[in-house]
């Protein structure tokens, strides 16, 4: 009879872990003998609206600074992404590619950039992708954590990061290049078709709040960017950034906003939270 009990237990445990989390994309952290209320938003980097809600500019207002994923306040950042945006080693696109894949983007970002590919010869394949996301919108491009900053500065705070610009832009140089060229000869391929639709649909998945859903988007996803990497590009940043979150939601409370994907599954940051003793819930 020990034995049943000790194996449902087990199951128990087993299922209340695995469970699926709430449609939101504002949690609370409390708990675990924290003296105040921090925040925890799931941001998407590029959307047609940034518009924030009745309860996340509470939240702010109830908090006294922002922690992004990049301390995108500090003025030297563009030039410290441009100094990680080419591949090392003197790898380039032209040498990765076959002559008729290269000629397929050269024309493409002609055509969508006005540029050649042999201006962006050493750069990471994905920082080309990423050049080309405000053309995949029919809105212009807004950003969340742009809105985040312009409240948090209304309130005289200050914005940190949760990682420097070097580890943030260093996650590519540990995504193979080889399929970073692919994916990018497969969007000049589909002519930004098929990029366009997965964006309005992650877009529409947002909109509902539906963290798991992103997650699993990315996870079926035909990219392989993101489909096979995700220990590199969620899972092995969220657990570099739980213990700057604790030390920092001891000392005052804090509002943090990360792409809403690092949020959801047994790896995401909510999961990963309450597992080192704090209340993570959804705030509706």
């Amino acid at each position: 009879m020990k034995k049943f009990f000790i194996s449902l237990l087990t199951l128990v445990t087993g299922l209340s872990f695995s469970q699926e989390l709430e449609k939101s994309l504002l949690w609370k952290i409390s708990g675990n003998g924290l003296k105040h209320e921090s925040y925890l938003f799931g941001t998407i980097h590029i959307t047609c609206d940034a518009t924030l809600d009745e309860n996340t500019l509470k939240a702010l207002e109830n908090t006294k600074q922002l922690y992004l994923e990049l301390d995108m306040d500090e003025k030297s950042m563009q030039m410290q992404m441009m100094k990680y945006m080419m591949m090392k080693d003197g790898v380039k696109l032209s040498t990765l590619l076959n002559a008729d894949d290269f000629k397929t983007v050269d024309e493409f970002l002609k055509k969508n950039m006005n540029m050649s590919a042999k201006m962006f010869d050493s750069f990471k394949p994905f920082m080309i992708t990423t050049m080309l996301y405000p053309k995949m919108l029919d809105c212009p491009f807004q950003s969340v954590e742009s809105e985040l900053m312009k409240v948090t500065k209304e309130q005289n705070e200050e914005v940190f990061g949760l990682e420097t610009v070097e580890d943030q832009m260093k996650v590519f140089d540990n995504i193979s290049y080889e399929i970073q060229a692919e994916e990018l000869v497969k969007t000049a391929k589909s002519g930004l078709d098929k990029d366009k639709v997965e964006l309005t649909k992650m877009m529409e998945i947002y909109k509902s709040k539906d963290i798991e859903g992103m997650l699993k988007m990315m996870d079926d996803s035909d990219n392989k960017i993101t489909s096979e990497n995700q220990d590199v590009l969620l899972n092995n940043r969220n657990k570099n950034w739980i213990p700057i979150i604790i030390k920092t939601i001891k000392d005052k409370p804090t509002f943090f906003g990360v792409g809403a994907g690092h949020l959801a599954g047994e790896e995401g940051v909510i999961k990963l939270l309450r597992k080192q003793g704090y209340k993570v819930e959804a705030v509706k």
